[in-house]
């Protein structure tokens, strides 16, 4: 992420990741960087639950997935966890058999997001040909037709991700608005090249191009149960669909889940969950290389105040973490992050947050610099370090929630 916000390019993402595997996979392969497409990729209402006690870190009696203990690692051999040496428990443990006829839809599906990336393919030669510049003055029904086709060939995530450039190309405004047309255009021939060669992917990488452009997916990974700390939530919205999000952290795992919840136009998400309180559930995450997301699978307990909050990082940790987030999902967005010891302080006509201990910044992200919210956290800082929750991308990091340095409760910045 650069002060103007454009994003990292090949040769500067390697600078961010946080060791060797992340610096070769900033080089982008002929085959080929959140969150999926609201739903459709991702379909399906998902909400987060409530607390536990020291004994979270063991296995749910009953249940045969492993939970996590304090470091993120399955606790091996707890109670109702099927071991190598029993052959019974193995094969009950077994996925369920797949059966010939939705096999044979799910490859007539396959063949037909196939030709839709072909023809994805040879629609972005010919824009290129033409030069960036046609791009704005083709008009938005280009755009609307090219991505039709894609909902036609079953992939409606190159479809919404053609509408988003398509979107961009009809703005054209700002010094940097080639460089960012350009940018989506790689990322989604990237996308397309991945799907084209899928079959050569990583499992947990080929998984993720599968949810990009737009497979639906299930929850599959072992269920954890935590005091889960609601850390935000807030809603956006197109005009097909509403989509809720909502972030939260483990107090034992110390893992950071997302849950989503959609709703239809005028029409709020059933799931709320307000930032600061802290919910016992039992949340099973979904499949695909870094996925924060996760499904609720079980819930405990109405949600309660909590005096915990989630441990911070540095500015340059956040970027850090961006830089290794893409090296598993190259089309990510954003990272979440929470910073420590932050003061949020003018910049021209921007705003940064500021290392207080560091000779370290990053800018707040222009969607941000128009909310209330900022200026919630402003007052709340008064010049002093805050803790801060958000989201950090490529345009900046947008402030979702904040701790006052001393005792007191999480302020919702969104």
């Amino acid at each position: 992420m650069t002060d103007q916000g454009v994003r990292r390019t090949v040769t500067r993402v390697p600078a961010q990741a946080c060791d060797a595997a992340s610096d070769s996979a900033g080089e982008v392969a002929p085959c080929g960087p959140g969150e999926p497409s609201p739903g459709t990729a991702e379909g399906g209402v998902s909400a987060p639950a409530s607390a536990a006690s020291d004994a979270r870190s063991q296995p749910v009696p009953g249940r045969g997935a492993p939970l996590l203990g304090t470091a993120g690692e399955p606790v091996p051999d707890g109670p109702g966890e099927p071991s190598s040496d029993e052959p019974e428990a193995a094969a009950l443990a077994s996925p369920p058999t797949v059966s010939p006829a939705a096999r044979r839809r799910a490859e007539r599906r396959a063949e037909r997001v196939t030709a839709g990336a072909a023809e994805l393919e040879r629609r972005l030669a010919d824009l290129l040909r033409g030069g960036l510049i046609s791009a704005g003055q083709s008009g938005p029904a280009l755009w609307e037709e090219t991505a039709a086709r894609m909902v036609d060939a079953q992939a409606p995530g190159l479809a919404n991700r053609v509408r988003d450039l398509g979107a961009l190309a009809s703005a054209g405004v700002g010094a940097d608005a080639p460089v960012r047309l350009l940018e989506e255009c790689a990322l989604l021939h990237l996308l397309a090249q991945a799907w084209l060669r899928r079959d050569r992917l990583p499992e947990p990488l080929a998984a993720t191009v599968r949810s990009r452009v737009g497979l639906t997916a299930s929850p599959e990974g072992p269920a954890v149960r935590d005091d889960w700390l609601v850390l935000a939530q807030y809603d956006t919205s197109d005009s097909r669909l509403i989509t809720r999000r909502i972030w939260l952290h483990g107090t034992v795992s110390g893992r950071t889940a997302l849950l989503l919840s959609y709703g239809a136009p005028g029409r709020a998400p059933d799931l709320t969950l307000p930032a600061g309180l802290a919910v016992d559930a039992e949340l099973t995450p979904y499949s695909g290389a870094g996925q924060p997301r996760t499904a609720l699978t079980g819930r405990f307990g109405a949600p309660a105040p909590t005096t915990v909050r989630p441990p911070g990082t540095t500015t340059s940790g956040a970027l850090a973490r961006y830089g290794a987030a893409l090296r598993d999902d190259p089309w990510r967005e954003s990272v979440p992050v929470t910073l420590d010891r932050v003061v949020p302080v003018p910049d021209g006509d921007g705003w940064q947050l500021a290392d207080a201990d560091e000779d370290q910044a990053v800018p707040v992200s222009a969607a941000a610099r128009s909310r209330p919210g900022l200026w919630r956290l402003v007052a709340l800082s008064g010049g002093a370090p805050v803790r801060v929750f958000g989201e950090c991308g490529p345009r900046g990091f947008t402030p979702l929630a904040a701790w006052p340095q001393g005792p007191g409760e999480a302020v919702p910045l969104c």
